[in-house]
Parts: structure tokens; sequence; C-alpha cells
């Protein structure tokens, strides 16, 4: 493991296009800015945020609710710029993320260090004061949890990297509930956990079919480091666990039946799809990854999906 790590390091303290870029001083177009964040990754934040929030069982001011989301998704807009300030050679070198403004030398990098400080900073604050500081507070955990925990300290370490730094992206539904009701309970920890068992079979769906970047760069993602086969297992192993905890919430009685059934339905699908990749033995050169593509893509209609069905259960009776 330590000679994958070496050589990541090597790529990001290498002279990569990203690592001139940041010497530039270059007036950035806020479409940059805007770029940093991560905007596709940022609608899933917002979205999951958002039916947190609605699925409570208490109601806030509208205006408290927006100021919410706005806090949610400023802050995972700030740790995603933060990210991309970290591995801007990294980035360059992949041919996924080359295009991004910091290795394409659009911006400024201390640029994109300091907006990302400033906005995750600006919305833990504004979360606190205006909300409440438990909010706040777990903001701030899932921010440091992906801006330094995932990004700097596990993905250059161990192919577990996703695993374990899948609970930053699994904050914002229990950010929402807990900036309606004030408090921790079990129903949104269900939804933390959900997105956390969901999240290694999405990315590594991923990563099977752009481990080339990965392994170019040094970064030790499951397909690199342990091969297909063993992360396509695992894959089975994450979908087959994900299906009796997705309907969870109905069976412990924090939803009702539309949500157990969508859940069921949609989680078996899930499944399936998992099982074309978890029981495929690719080989030969003129495969095109059909199946693991087809699983990423439906992994994000199942997340919106999903949650969509969580917030249409809750208003049913009214």
């Amino acid at each position: 493991m330590k000679p994958v790590h070496s050589q990541a390091t090597s790529v990001r303290s290498s002279g990569a296009p990203a690592s001139s870029a940041g010497a530039l001083h270059v007036p950035a177009d806020w479409r940059d800015f805007f770029a940093l964040t991560k905007p596709r990754v940022m609608s899933l934040v917002i979205f999951t945020g958002l039916c947190g929030l609605l699925a409570a069982p208490e109601r806030i001011h509208p205006v408290l609710a927006f100021t919410a989301i706005l806090c949610i998704a400023v802050g995972a807009g700030g740790a995603a710029a933060l990210n991309q300030w970290w591995e801007a050679d990294i980035d360059a070198e992949m041919k996924r993320t080359a295009a991004r403004p910091l290795p394409q030398g659009r911006m400024n990098r201390t640029d994109a260090r300091d907006f990302g400080v400033a906005i995750s900073v600006g919305s833990v604050l504004l979360m606190g004061l205006a909300i409440s500081w438990l909010a706040a507070g777990i903001l701030a955990i899932s921010i440091v949890y992906y801006a330094v925990v995932y990004t700097i300290w596990l993905k250059p370490r161990t192919p577990q990297n996703i695993v374990i730094g899948g609970g930053a992206g699994a904050f914002p539904p229990l950010i929402g509930w807990v900036a309606a009701t004030g408090e921790i309970s079990l129903m949104p920890v269900l939804l933390f956990a959900i997105i956390f068992f969901w999240t290694p079979p999405h990315f590594w769906a991923l990563a099977l079919f752009v481990k080339t970047d990965y392994a170019k760069v040094g970064i030790p993602m499951m397909p690199v480091v342990a091969g297909e086969k063993s992360t396509r297992r695992q894959i089975l192993v994450y979908a087959l666990l994900l299906l009796p905890l997705s309907v969870l919430p109905w069976w412990l009685g924090g939803a009702g039946r539309f949500y157990g059934a969508s859940a069921a339905v949609l989680s078996l699908l899930f499944l399936a799809l998992s099982v074309r990749v978890g029981l495929r033995d690719r080989t030969g050169p003129e495969d095109t990854m059909r199946p693991e593509k087809q699983l990423f893509g439906y992994s994000v209609i199942y997340l919106f999906v999903l949650f969509a069905a969580l917030v249409v259960d809750r208003f049913l009776p009214l």
C-alpha cells in the first residue's frame, strides 16, 4: 500500500498542468467557481437534504427551511472546492477530471482554496445562527469528513476509502431532519445508513470502467488494488445489505406502506443489476462495460426516487 501512496504523492507534487496553473494569477469566471462546487453532486445533496427535512415529523417556517437547505448546499460546495484544490494535480492527469477549472489553468489555486474555506465556514455559521447549532455541528463534521478525512487521508491510502468516506455524502438527510426537529432520532440515522451502504456499489460501478485513470495517478481504488473480481463481489454484497436496510424505515414504523413497497421494488431492481455486475466474468477487448454503466446510472435514479417516495409517503395522509 505504501508504494501506491508514494505514487499519488509524487503526482501531486509533480510538474502537472495544475501546478503551473496554480501559480498564474488569472481572473476566474464565476462559472469556474460554480464548477468547483461540483453542481451534479450537489443536486443529489440538496435533494436528499430537502427530503430529510420534509419527511421529518415537524414543520419549520419556509424561510428557515430554505436557509437550512441553502446551508447544506453551500457547505457541500465548499467541501467539493477544497477537494478539487487538494487534488488539482491528480485531476490534471485523469481523463474524467482534466477539464475542471484548476487543471485547465482557468483559476488561481489559492483562490480555489480560499473560496472553499470561506463558503464552508459561512454555511456553518449561518446554519448555527438561523437554525440550530446541532445542525451546524453536523454540517461542519460532514465538510471536514469529505475535505480532510476522505480527500487527504483515506483516498490516497486505502482501497476502503469510498466505504469509510461514504459517510460524507450520507449526512444531508440527517442534517435536514435535525434542522426541522432539533434532535437526532432513529429515522434520520437510518436515512444516513441507506446512503452509506448505497455509496460503495454506486461508486465502484463507476470505478470499474474508469479504473485506468485511478491506476495512472496511483489512487488505490478497489478495482486497482483488489482487482475487478473482488470489486464485483463486494458490489453484490453491499447491494444485498441495502435491500433490507432500505425497507427498515417502513418495518420500524417510521414510514408508511407506500415507501415500503417503493423501497422493496427499487432495491430489488438495484440488486438485479448488481447481480449482473457481481457475477460477471469480463473478458475480451470488445467488452463495453455496459452492465457496470447501467448499474451506475440506475444507482443515481434509485436514490432520487427512494427519497422522493419517502416524502410522498409522509404527505399521503394529507
